[in-house]
């Protein structure tokens, strides 16, 4: 059964609302929402193998979903990205998806876009083009069937290469995000290669200490200032100002012809331009992903049809914003730096 979502919520009708600025004079104009923790993958950076996920009834429903990411969009959010866990497991996640883009038709909003694991992709890359979806993150590490298996504990990779071939045959971008593991830099290479041959950026990203996920932290990271320095003894490095709104800092490759984006959490901080925020598929608002602060959104949603409570909490959440996060891998034994996982921040 499809769940109907009302094409206007009153955050729309508030159009006096002030953009969220905080108080390092940021714009939030950035939103993350993750609309479920529960993903097919249970990859050895982000999940333990055996994961307790939150009970159905906890998560905001996609009523709910749309209406909170309709008050971002009031207040001066351009850019959403609906991630999870793994969005598209999420069921009639389509009917969020079409709902929002109407902020799209009005102008409201600049970009609707997600990051998937690509497992689920060749069955919606169609209706997510439809819904004017231009432009895709797919997280993918290697193009070794088996080490893909090893990696998510049980993902195929073909299904996730036939949904990256179904996104670009409707018209869809796709950049791959791919975590910097030690014992995997050998398939960065190739990876890149494979990626920039088909048109596709590729992002690296250092491992963040996120979560018990039954693995070492220390013994998975990899600094990606190691990485760039080796890569530039195969290829040619050029920095290039290229931006997508997020934290990647860009170069090109000559080789290749491509851009490859390095987002680097632990070695750089990139706090000072922060523009984002995060929603859990609670409602918890996380204004910095490297710290626990938090803001309850759920209970003023749900507590009017009134958006009025609701933009009172996000004011006094984005005054809160810090200045930057606080992410340290620097012993063994050492718990993670906070004890959520990414699946349910919202990657």
């Amino acid at each position: 059964m499809n769940v109907r979502v009302s094409s206007v919520t009153s955050a729309e009708r508030l159009v006096t609302r002030m953009p969220l600025i905080d108080t390092f004079g940021r714009a939030v104009t950035y939103l993350r929402v993750s609309v479920t923790d529960r993903c097919d993958f249970r990859c050895v950076y982000c999940m333990a193998e055996h994961m307790t996920f939150l009970p159905k009834p906890e998560l905001l429903t996609l009523e709910e979903l749309d209406r909170l990411c309709s008050a971002f969009v009031v207040r001066g959010v351009k850019k959403l990205r609906l991630t999870g866990g793994e969005p598209l497991v999420r069921r009639d996640v389509m009917t969020l998806f079409r709902s929002l883009s109407r902020h799209l038709d009005s102008g409201a909003l600049e970009e609707l876009t997600l990051t998937t694991n690509g497992s689920q992709l060749a069955r919606f890359a169609g209706d997510l083009a439809a819904c004017g979806v231009k432009r895709i993150n797919v997280s993918l590490d290697t193009l070794d069937p088996a080490k893909f298996r090893a990696l998510t504990r049980w993902g195929d990779l073909s299904k996730v290469l036939a949904g990256i071939d179904a996104a670009q045959n409707a018209g869809i971008h796709v950049k791959l995000n791919a975590v910097a593991l030690a014992g995997n830099e050998a398939e960065i290479p190739a990876l890149i290669e494979w990626a920039h041959g088909r048109g596709m950026d590729v992002s690296l990203i250092e491992v963040m200490p996120l979560g018990e996920t039954g693995a070492e932290r220390l013994d998975q990271y990899l600094p990606l200032s190691t990485v760039r320095a080796r890569l530039a003894e195969r290829w040619t490095l050029e920095d290039i100002p290229f931006r997508t709104g997020g934290p990647a800092r860009y170069v090109s490759i000559k080789e290749t012809g491509g851009r490859l984006g390095f987002i680097t959490p632990l070695t750089h901080n990139f706090c000072e331009g922060c523009n984002r925020v995060r929603v859990t598929c609670t409602g918890t608002l996380y204004m910095c992903l490297g710290q626990d602060d938090a803001a309850d959104l759920r209970t003023p949603l749900r507590a009017s049809e009134s958006d009025e409570t609701l933009h009172t909490a996000l004011d006094d959440a984005i005054f809160r914003k810090p200045k930057g996060h606080d992410f340290v891998i620097d012993r063994p034994g050492r718990p993670p730096a906070l004890r959520r996982h990414m699946s349910v921040t919202g990657g």
